[in-house]
């Protein structure tokens, strides 16, 4: 049995993972961590296997705290499982679908031109990470039929969700207090009168009505959807901009072909997963490699270390690479019965925003310090200052081609 004293959630590792990440896949399959008291996942093909395995692992914790697991997560989609999984799943599938997506790519696009045109400032800098959660999260609170004057009151949540996730510690309790109030905050100003009937919460309600939910079902629905759909994207898609500004070569890529954008996106999320890890329960004795894991137990799937794993994506893990053929394989969106409903929305966001950028961009380059946030969960930037050299002047209405 391997184990390991190694702290995933110290603020040392929070800011550089990786180091840690290579140590435990070499250690093996399954590695104990001591101090959480949990069974650390840290190969790419043992992480995909556990997601597509029902029968062995389930979505009962998540979290590392029981508390957390009972009171946060419990009647969520991310925490269900079998028929009541598929059940709530069910209710939003036709609005998260390919097809209701792609009827969203105008709209989409005049928004991304517009924002980019909003956001750079006459110097040519930027925020991506402002950018990002301009596009992304206005998009997923105006999508769910919240109303406007709480949609900031909300943003402020919903990264201390991903916090109680992790071990009980600092940053556990300092999030704790905002992560309980998300369902009470949404049931005090969230009714059938105060959202857009033809919204993700319309189509919830209207499933209440016909009996395909029950009442109590409908508000923890509607706040995991948003959880994740927000903070992921924001986070993914700052990435994505953060990185070719690192990589001058391969902004001239993507200028060039802008059908790589959505790739640009996965290499990403590949390199960066926003999410660096979830919990599984055992339900069954299984054997991972030559380790034995019993009922009872958990495991902790490590996504940020998946995607740097050389098994798969060979000696260059590290790099970035926005034609790499297989960055599509990433585990960023997880995979299986809980592989993220929303992943059609988050891809259009992100491919129309970094063609509004090409656009209007010739080259994009940092321009001073970004803010690394800390979160138990989450892996992203608070903050990250861009320059870009435009191809002209800005023009207020102008829509990328």
């Amino acid at each position: 049995m391997a184990s390991t004293s190694l702290n995933l959630f110290g603020s040392a590792h929070l800011r550089d993972p990786y180091p840690a990440y290579a140590a435990l896949r070499a250690m093996g399959p399954a590695v104990r961590l001591i101090t959480q008291d949990v069974w650390a996942i840290p190969r790419y093909a043992d992480v995909r296997a556990v997601l597509h395995d029902s029968k062995h692992f389930v979505s009962d914790g998540i979290a590392l705290t029981d508390l957390a697991n009972r009171e946060i997560l419990s009647g969520t989609v991310l925490s269900s499982g079998g028929d009541r999984h598929v059940r709530l799943r069910r209710v939003l599938s036709k609005q998260l679908s390919a097809r209701s997506v792609k009827q969203l790519g105008q709209e989409l696009r005049t928004r991304a031109g517009l924002l980019v045109d909003e956001r750079i400032d006459c110097s040519g800098t930027f925020d991506a990470a402002a950018l990002s959660r301009q596009m992304a999260g206005d998009t997923v609170m105006r999508l769910m039929g919240l109303p406007e004057e709480v949609w900031p009151q909300l943003g402020k949540r919903t990264a201390a969700f991903f916090d109680v996730c992790g071990p009980d510690g600092p940053r556990y309790q300092q999030a704790l207090p905002l992560a309980t109030a998300i369902v009470p905050f949404l049931h005090d100003t969230v009714t059938r009168d105060t959202v857009a009937e033809d919204s993700w919460l319309g189509a919830i309600y209207r499933a209440v009505d016909g009996g395909e939910l029950d009442e109590s079902d409908a508000i923890p629905l509607a706040s995991a959807y948003a959880v994740a759909a927000m903070d992921t994207t924001v986070l993914g898609l700052t990435e994505a901009i953060r990185q070719l500004a690192h990589h001058p070569k391969q902004w001239s890529l993507l200028r060039q072909d802008t059908s790589l954008a959505e790739n640009a996106i996965h290499e990403a999320l590949r390199r960066e997963a926003p999410v660096q890890g979830f919990g599984r329960l055992v339900a069954k004795r299984v054997r991972l490699g030559d380790t034995w894991i019993e009922a009872g137990e958990q495991v902790w799937l490590l996504y940020g270390s998946a995607g740097r794993d050389t098994d798969k994506w060979g000696v260059g893990a590290d790099t970035f690479n926005i034609r790499r053929l297989n960055a599509r394989d990433h585990l960023a969106f997880g995979a299986g019965r809980h592989a993220c409903a929303g992943v059609p929305l988050a891809l259009m966001q992100g491919r129309t925003l970094l063609e509004a950028l090409a656009s209007r961009c010739i080259r994009l380059s940092p321009a001073g310090e970004a803010n690394r946030m800390l979160n138990n969960v989450l892996r992203g930037w608070s903050r990250v200052p861009i320059a870009a050299q435009l191809t002209g002047p800005l023009i207020g209405s102008r829509q990328p081609q």
